[in-house]
């Protein structure tokens, strides 16, 4: 046995061998009620921005229904990625001061307020409707950011050594999950409320084509996201704080131990004289800015951070203007053909019929060999998978919009977003929760995580100007380079992310303590820090 291993803490050595426990379950179920919440209240207003667009903003004397401003688009789509970035960041902070727990509930509560003030955001002009939207919309994505760096971090700290990779990349799996619930909730919606008022095509009668009742159903489908929230605050609340943080941060090895006895129902004994003793060592206490940090974990967090920001402009660029590749290959009508209610229904059908084939099936291949073949190999194929997809869209471009081939369009595009499920999105999740120390550890995954949504922010702003057609950009907006050229532009952005992997160590099979260098003395941590290099295969 390693002489740090025998100096650890038996509690943290407890957690790191346990066996597959119910409590895992739970755990599991938990955190990742969060992240269903999160993914359905992100997601969700891509599916409703065509029918806010038709209600709001509809020119009557024009052949064509509305459609959001450029502005009010970038904004409405835009704006919860600012309040996550924010909400990452801060409380992933508050997460290491205060504690996972006592922080935990602070993120659930904003996001039921945030759910039920945007279906609720009523005013008498369109431009003030969109106004209180983005304001809840803001708050509700400050809630959300919470939830990364916290779910993540106490998954980790609950995980035991073997399997903690699928359990983390299980808790962000249920994000596919919540997704897919948008895309249905949205389908039985728009179906009832279809089947309630028939409504006429926008050309053949204008006015009633968008009825007042279209009004009540993008509130419902945004007020739904608190229900889920709701359902897992009493469970978040029962949950006993981690035994990491509560030894390692908060000094208090006796609580840690009284907490994990009860969690894994064996006797733990009470260690504080060694934990006194690793205290008056005081070899890890740098902190994030220090030179210590730099040396040990600097180049990861560059490595995750980067990741995770590349990354995400693909992901989010795909995942929000899919309706908008849907009617470019003509797999939706021209909108004038259809009602408000009929297009909001063939939308979230052809987002639910991606979620089923290609995002969900991906997050749960990643949780099932996630320990098998380690998260570096993962992240490595998904990137180069998606680089390849992505050429493999862009080159033949005009091939897949002749009629016929929308089908093999499609198909490709599940399979980019397969193969990011299957690698970094939930790869770049998983491993800043396990190579930072658990003082710095909700911080450093905040600040990865923010890092991905400054990628997220591009993709949505960016690719809403980008993907215009050159010679006939749609109305309020300046010609783009085109689907096609973005297409090329996000191969790029894949390709870059597969070199900057190889900034990240594979945490496979190691204990937090061991990736970390707690628990360990100074000899032991200059032997760490040579074993735990950024990978070079």
């Amino acid at each position: 046995m390693a002489r740090s291993e025998q100096q650890g803490l038996q509690v943290l050595s407890a957690l790191d061998a346990a066996k597959t426990q119910w409590y895992h379950f739970t755990a599991i179920v938990v955190a990742g009620m969060g992240f269903f919440t999160d993914a359905y209240d992100l997601f969700c207003i891509s599916l409703v921005t065509k029918l806010l667009g038709r209600i709001y903003y509809t020119d009557l004397s024009k052949p064509d229904p509305g459609t959001l401003p450029p502005g009010v688009a970038a904004a409405v789509n835009g704006v919860a990625f600012c309040g996550t970035l924010a909400g990452q960041l801060f409380f992933g902070w508050l997460g290491d001061k205060m504690g996972r727990k006592s922080v935990y509930g602070m993120t659930l509560i904003l996001m039921v307020i945030c759910s039920i003030g945007s279906g609720l955001s009523f005013a008498h002009t369109p431009k003030s409707v969109m106004a209180t939207l983005c304001f809840f919309r803001f708050w509700l994505g400050f809630g959300i950011g919470g939830d990364y760096p916290l779910s993540a971090t106490i998954m980790s700290e609950y995980a035991n050594k073997k399997t903690r990779g699928a359990f983390i990349a299980a808790v962000f799996a249920m994000q596919g999950f919540g997704i897919l619930a948008g895309g249905i909730v949205t389908l039985i919606i728009s179906s009832a409320f279809r089947a309630g008022f028939h409504e006429p095509a926008y050309q053949d009668d204008r006015v009633a084509s968008t009825g007042t009742e279209a009004d009540f159903v993008w509130r419902i489908i945004l007020m739904l996201g608190a229900v889920p929230a709701l359902l897992t605050y009493y469970w978040r609340m029962k949950m006993p704080e981690t035994a990491r943080y509560t030894a390692l941060v908060a000094k208090n090895a006796k609580l840690a131990a009284a907490d994990m006895s009860k969690v894994l129902q064996v006797e733990l004994e009470d260690e504080t004289e060694k934990m006194d003793e690793m205290v008056s060592r005081g070899a890890n206490d740098f902190g994030l800015f220090s030179p210590q940090f730099a040396r040990r974990h600097g180049l990861h967090l560059v490595g995750t951070a980067t990741t995770w920001f590349l990354l995400d402009i693909a992901f989010y660029s795909q995942n929000l203007f899919q309706k908008d590749i849907f009617t470019s290959i003509n797999w939706i009508p021209k909108a004038r053909t259809m009602s408000a209610l009929d297009e909001v229904f063939r939308i979230s059908r052809a987002q639910t019929l991606i979620a089923l084939c290609g995002t969900v099936p991906g997050y749960w291949f990643t949780v099932f060999l996630i320990d098998v073949v380690g998260r570096f190999a993962i992240q490595l194929m998904g990137f180069f998978m998606m680089t390849v997809f992505m050429l493999g869209l862009a080159v033949p471009y005009h091939h897949w919009t002749t009629p016929g081939n929308q089908i093999g369009f499609v198909v490709m595009y599940a399979f980019t977003f397969f193969f990011a499920n299957f690698g970094p999105n939930a790869t770049t999740f998983v491993v800043p929760a396990e190579i930072f120390p658990a003082r710095l550890r909700s911080t450093c995954h905040g600040i990865s995580a923010a890092a991905g949504k400054a990628g997220a922010m591009i993709g949505a702003f960016g690719f809403l100007y980008a993907a215009q057609d050159p010679h006939k950009p749609d109305a309020g907006y300046r010609p783009g380079i085109g689907v096609r050229n973005s297409l090329f532009v996000l191969a790029g952005v894949n390709l870059l992310g597969f070199m900057f992997t190889f900034l990240v160590p594979e945490a496979n099979g190691k204990s937090l303590e061991e990736m970390s260098g707690e628990a360990q003395d100074d000899e032991d941590q200059a032997r760490a820090a040579a074993a735990v290099q950024p990978s070079t295969a």
